[in-house]
């Protein structure tokens, strides 16, 4: 697989779309559509920024979800909380801003930030770091702008196990709560 050419599409205010032009393993021309969070001038620049940070958070022995309606599928679904990268912020700071702006409440302690990976393969370049910490506080809708519907709470292992058979959830948060359902995240006197 070889990349031929990168041609913009359009900017949007949050995405920009690209047609990218490869030569596939059999030697013929393929074009492929993506986005990026990113304004791309060059082709060695697709996936090189990261866009923001994705937070897996507990309290006690309770894992932090978002209940929030996405437009892009037209539904309520679970989800972890998550924000862009502002000019000049570092990952700790995202996270806290992100973490307060989406449920009112702050960082406890750090516990781990993985390396940046990529959240929409199959047709974004979008990688955020993932935060884990733990969190303090209760949650509220804190800075939600008019145009997020988002309501955050701690789930016990038992409620989550009992979601997972009946309601929706972003893949990425799904992961994260199968995990926790099973004991394999830290929780009270855990890490």
């Amino acid at each position: 697989m070889r990349l031929l050419s990168m041609k913009k599409q359009y900017d949007g205010t949050w995405l920009h779309g690209y047609e990218l032009t490869y030569e596939n393993r059999a030697g013929r021309e393929k074009t492929f559509e993506m986005v990026s969070r990113n304004a791309l001038n060059d082709p060695s620049e697709i996936g090189a920024r990261v866009s923001g940070v994705t937070i897996v958070a507990w309290k006690d022995d309770r894992l932090l979800l978002l209940k929030e309606f996405r437009m892009s599928i037209n539904r309520t679904i679970y989800n972890l909380c998550a924000g862009m990268l502002e000019e000049g912020e570092s990952v700790e700071d995202c996270a806290r801003r992100e973490l307060y702006e989406e449920t009112g409440l702050r960082v406890a302690r750090f516990i781990d930030i993985l390396p940046p990976s990529y959240s929409a393969v199959g047709f974004s370049d979008t990688a955020t770091w993932l935060v884990f910490l733990e969190a303090e506080g209760n949650p509220c809708c804190s800075l939600l702008s008019e145009n997020e519907e988002i309501s955050a709470a701690f789930y016990t292992r038992e409620q989550i196990r009992e979601m997972l058979k009946t309601e929706t959830f972003s893949s990425r948060s799904q992961t994260v709560a199968w995990f926790f359902k099973n004991g394999c995240l830290p929780g009270r006197g855990k890490i």
